[in-house]
């Protein structure tokens, strides 16, 4: 293999790998936490439907 057709195999692999990221980035859902006032995720389907997941608890620093 000479250097122009590595170079190519290495220029189409790295541009078919930042296309594939650039598609799974555009396709992703972002998760409502804190949404409806609640502090957690709050399951939409399935077998746990309206269960909320993972509150956030934050302790108070100033115990004076």
């Amino acid at each position: 293999m000479d250097r122009h057709s590595f170079m190519l195999k290495q220029y189409r692999e790295q541009s078919h790998k930042k296309r594939t990221e650039k598609i799974l980035m555009a396709n992703r859902q972002e998760v409502d936490i804190n949404g409806n006032g609640t502090s957690g995720y709050k399951v939409k389907s399935g077998v746990n439907e309206g269960k909320i997941l993972a509150h956030n608890n934050t302790k108070s620093t100033t115990n004076w």
